[in-house]
C-alpha cells in the first residue's frame, strides 16, 4: 500500500497532466479560429485588390489618348445570281445560252486575233463583240497604247450588224492612273460613239511575272478606288461602265460591294455557272473556235435580264 507521501505525488502529477491537456486543447482551438478567420477574409482582399487595379487614375495622362481607328462601313453584297449550274446549254454553233430567259452569244478580241472577217463571224451565230481599244503596258513604265486593230474591229463588227462594246486592259496602280486610262480610251472612241451600243469596260488584271508592275499586287483598297475612278469618268462621258474580273480577283483584290452599281463581266472557264453574284457577261472559255478568226478566241454569253430585253414594237395595221 502506498504511503501518504506517494499518494500526494501521484495526485499532483495527475493534476498537472489535466492542466496541460486543457492548455493544449485551447491552443489548438485558437489556431483553428485563426485559420478560419484568414480564409474568410481572402475574398475581401481579392475584391479590394481588383478595385484598386481598375480604379480610374486621378492623375492626368502624360500622353493624349489615341483616336479609335475608323472602319469601313459594311455594305450589302451584290445581287444574288439568278442562274445556277444547270441553267446553260450549248446551241448548234457550240455557244452557251441560257435555258431560262434571253441571252446573246459573243466574243472579245484584240490584236492577238489579227485580221478578222466580221461577216463570217456574224454568220456563225455571234451576236456581239467586246473589242480591246487600248492597253497599258505591264512594265515599269506602264505606257498607254492604242490597240492597232481597234478601229478596224470597231467598224467591221458594226458593219456586220453586231452589237459592240469596248474595253481597256488596265495595269493602273492608282486612281490617278485609272483616270488617265479612261481619258486615253475616251479620246479614241468618241468618233465611234454611235456604234458602241454595249458597255465600256475596265479590264484590270494582275500579271504575275518578273518585271510586271502588278506582280503580286494585293492592295484591294487602291484597286477599288481605281475602278470607281475609271467607271465614274466613263459614266460622265455618257457611256455605260462595266467591270471585268475573275473569281480570284473578285474574292481577294476588289471590294465588289462598292462597285455593284456597275455591270459585271465574269471570267470563269467552265460550262457550269457557279458564281454566287449576278453578272451580265460570262466569259466561259479562252479557246473558242469561230469562223472568220484564225486563232483561238474568248467566248462569252450575255444574260439579258428582263429590264434589258427590248420591247417588240407591234406592226402597224394598214387602215381600211
Amino acid at each position: 500500500m502506498p504511503n501518504a507521501e506517494e499518494v500526494a505525488v501521484q495526485t499532483e502529477t495527475k493534476r498537472k497532466m489535466r492542466l496541460e491537456a486543457v492548455l493544449g486543447l485551447l491552443l489548438l482551438l485558437s489556431i483553428g479560429i485563426l485559420i478560419v478567420t484568414v480564409v474568410l477574409s481572402l475574398p475581401g482582399l481579392t475584391r479590394a485588390s481588383a478595385t484598386e487595379t481598375t480604379a480610374p487614375s486621378t492623375t492626368a495622362p502624360t500622353t493624349a489618348p489615341t483616336e479609335p481607328e475608323e472602319t469601313e462601313p459594311t455594305l450589302p453584297p451584290p445581287e444574288e445570281n439568278p442562274y445556277g449550274r444547270n441553267d446553260f446549254q450549248y446551241d448548234q454553233n457550240n455557244h452557251l445560252y441560257t435555258l431560262h430567259g434571253e441571252s446573246m452569244a459573243g466574243i472579245d478580241v484584240s490584236k492577238h486575233q489579227g485580221e478578222i472577217d466580221w461577216q463570217m463571224v456574224a454568220d456563225s451565230g455571234i451576236e456581239f463583240a467586246m473589242i480591246r481599244v487600248a492597253y497599258r503596258g505591264y512594265g515599269e513604265a506602264g505606257t498607254l497604247v492604242e490597240d492597232p486593230y481597234a478601229r478596224a474591229n470597231l467598224q467591221g463588227a458594226a458593219d456586220a450588224g453586231l452589237d459592240v462594246g469596248v474595253y481597256l486592259f488596265s495595269q493602273a496602280l492608282s486612281p490617278e492612273e485609272a483616270l488617265e486610262e479612261a481619258e486615253f480610251l475616251l479620246a479614241i472612241i468618241e468618233e465611234y460613239r454611235e456604234i458602241i451600243t454595249l458597255p465600256v469596260v475596265f479590264d484590270w488584271e494582275r500579271v504575275n511575272r518578273e518585271g510586271s508592275r502588278t506582280n503580286q499586287y494585293d492592295d484591294s483598297r487602291t484597286l477599288t478606288d481605281s475602278t470607281l475612278a475609271f467607271c465614274q469618268r466613263i459614266e460622265e462621258a455618257g457611256f455605260r461602265p462595266m467591270v471585268y474580273f475573275n473569281t480570284f480577283h473578285a474574292r481577294n483584290l476588289l471590294n465588289l460591294a462598292e462597285v455593284k452599281q456597275y455591270d459585271f463581266w465574269l471570267a470563269l472557264y467552265s460550262d457550269r455557272m457557279r458564281y454566287p453574284y449576278k453578272v451580265d457577261i460570262w466569259q466561259y472559255t479562252d479557246s473558242g473556235n469561230v469562223p472568220g478568226i484564225n486563232t483561238p478566241v474568248d467566248l462569252n454569253v450575255w444574260m439579258l435580264y428582263p429590264e434589258e430585253v427590248p420591247e417588240e414594237v407591234p406592226e402597224e395595221t394598214p387602215a381600211e
